[in-house]
């Protein structure tokens, strides 16, 4: 048997080359993911590494639905362009902000950008891999960043390619890689159809779009072929009375698209709130080609934010993308997230999600068999650590734990049912794991856990319909209320703020009032103190509260910390979630820093 290398690098892809002839790649199933995945292929080959299958990977119960490949095996697995790790990989590779659930002796490669194709094509890769126009509008995709190009959402949209004549070549390119984005999007969940991509396709948007065009033309005639032949079913099972090609065509999907975007404009479930879209659901998404993510912003083109909720246990927050001043001074949304959660965390500190209910519903996904990974005891301990607590005296069983983890759910006694039901993690450590993001795009995960039985559902669902919304339901629609709260508080002190800006001609004494307020290093205690270097602390930091829209209406900056100042201060404080002492107001450092921060 040969051993596994334990290395720190994929620079070491020479030793990896000796260890594994072959190798399979996952991959996160968008357009960044399927072209990493073949700059990922390329660069294997040229290392005498053979790629021989790949597989899809999603967020929640999918990615523990995934085959299993041993590592220990002949087969190398490689993981492209996902956050969470799981312990069979080999090789790593992700772009976003922080990973979890990745094991010390992968081999991997984090680097912030905008794309992870990027990374594996022009910085891994001792040669380009994609031609350096297909990476460019593939990281556009991928972060979203239309507005820097002037590309609007009818783009972005639109399934139909056609040269055109009075577009220069770029142009054309550009809209051949959005129409390529958009039908990739739009069959990613036929069965084989990204893995074929993957594995036959060059690297090349153009390449990628005529793979896509010979696919669907293949199923599509099979389909005919079965139709006629009166051995077609249609999606009950049933003989087909009508074709249904499996492939719809760009027109049709143009048509459904349409449809979708006038009936989330008339949607209850959708709501405009001083620039902010707030949706519950996708609405109706059956139909192929209907659902888009970008219809919020197409039917409402003048907000800045969008909050949704779904249903499965998920809150979103993005930015509009074509809005060039979309990145509003003092928005961040990923810091907006964790004041969400704050509001809760003591509560979430103390609610244990029981392991049992973890494990059932990690592998409930309709993917999962007999051959998927599973959510096993490397998972735990990758994800949690040693989050791990008992519930019910359950830690006198911890000894079994590994041996119970590495079960899949069906294979569980109810004794170890029970053993799972006593040990647990913190609900706010699995949302801290699970969720993540940056400024302008976060998400708030895992609230799917919270209320959840702690054994799979036996017998037949029953198709009653229960009154009033589900307890994670509640929780989920709270914890988006609060977001949308504390989003509209951020708008309008970023508002402020630009205002009282674009007053000061001199920029000058901007940058020297934020130099005056960055050098407070010391607690500043309410006081009637006449002392110059008092006074002037008291001033600078009166400045910045004036300058988030906290007026001093009798005293303004005067230089004396007394009641208007204290209550002022004490009022930015409340709305900032920043303690506030008992006998005396202070300015502290961890309110200078939220002023810093929110002026910067």
């Amino acid at each position: 048997m040969k051993t596994l290398i334990k290395e720190s690098g994929i620079r070491n892809i020479k030793d990896l080359a000796k260890r594994y002839d072959k190798a399979k790649i996952y991959f996160h199933q968008d357009l960044d993911g399927v072209t990493t995945a073949l700059g990922m292929k390329n660069y294997l080959e040229d290392n005498g590494i053979k790629v021989v299958d790949s597989e899809i990977i999603q967020y929640g119960d999918k990615e523990f639905a995934i085959k299993k490949l041993d590592a220990e095996g002949d087969t190398m697995p490689v993981l492209v362009d996902f956050a969470h790790g799981k312990p069979m990989f080999v090789i790593h590779t992700d772009h976003h902000d922080s990973q979890s659930g990745v094991e010390k002796d992968t081999a991997t490669s984090f680097r912030p950008s905008r794309s992870n194709v990027a990374t594996v094509s022009q910085i891994m890769s001792p040669k380009d891999i994609f031609p350096a126009d297909d990476i460019t509008l593939i990281s556009t995709v991928d972060s979203a960043d239309f507005a820097r190009y002037g590309i609007s959402p009818e783009q972005v949209m639109n399934f139909i390619f056609k040269v055109s004549k009075d577009k220069d070549l770029q142009q054309n390119k550009t809209a051949l890689g959005l129409a390529t984005n958009k039908l990739l999007l739009a069959f990613k969940n036929k069965a084989g159809f990204l893995e074929e991509l993957v594995m036959t396709s060059q690297p090349s948007l153009m390449s990628i779009y005529q793979n896509i065009d010979r696919i669907a033309k293949r199923e599509n005639i099979k389909y005919e072929e079965l139709f006629k032949a009166g051995l077609a079913k249609d999606r009950f099972g049933r003989p087909a009375k009508e074709p249904v090609f499996p492939y719809a065509s760009p027109e049709d999907m143009t048509l459904n698209q349409q449809e979708y975007i006038k009936k989330q404009k008339d949607s209850p479930k959708v709501k405009v709130e001083d620039g902010i879209v707030v949706q519950y659901g996708g609405g109706g998404m059956f139909k192929p080609g209907s659902y888009d993510r970008y219809t919020p912003f197409k039917n409402n083109p003048d907000a800045d934010f969008l909050v949704i909720a779904w249903p499965m246990g998920l809150v979103q927050a993005s930015c509009n993308p074509y809005k060039g001043e979309r990145e509003l001074k003092g928005v961040n949304l990923g810091e907006i997230a964790q004041e969400v959660l704050s509001k809760w965390e003591s509560q979430l500190k103390d609610r244990i999600i029981p392991l049992s209910t973890i494990k059932w519903v990690s592998e409930s996904g309709k993917q999962f068999g007999e051959e998927s990974v599973g959510f096993t005891n490397k998972d735990l301990e990758a994800f949690y650590g040693d989050k791990v607590k008992s519930i019910d005296n359950g830690e006198q069983f911890m000894d079994r734990l590994k041996d119970i983890m590495n079960k899949q759910n069906n294979e569980l006694t109810n004794e170890e049912w029970d053993i799972l039901d006593r040990l647990g993690v913190p609900a706010w450590e699995m949302i801290q794991a699970n969720s993540g993001g940056h400024k302008c795009i976060t998400n708030i995960s895992a609230l799917n856990y919270f209320g959840r039985s702690k054994r799979p559902p036996s017998g037949k669902k029953s198709n009653r319909k229960k009154e009033g919304d589900a307890p994670y339901v509640k929780f989920l629609k709270m914890i988006q209320n609060r977001f949308v709260e504390l989003l509209k508080d951020r708008i309008n002190q970023s508002k402020k703020v630009q205002e009282i800006k674009e007053q000061i001609d001199n920029s000058d004494s901007v940058s020297k009032f934020m130099d005056e307020l960055k050098k407070i290093d010391d607690d500043i205690e309410q006081s009637d103190s006449q002392n110059m270097s008092f006074k002037k602390k008291v001033e600078t930091f009166q400045t910045g509260l004036e300058l988030l829209g906290y007026k001093l209406p009798v005293f303004g900056v005067d230089g004396n910390f007394g009641s208007e100042t204290a209550e002022v201060l004490d009022k930015f404080k409340n709305d900032n979630d920043i303690e506030i002492p008992e006998d005396v107001s202070i300015f502290d450092q961890k309110t200078k820093n939220k002023i810093v921060n929110l002026l910067s």
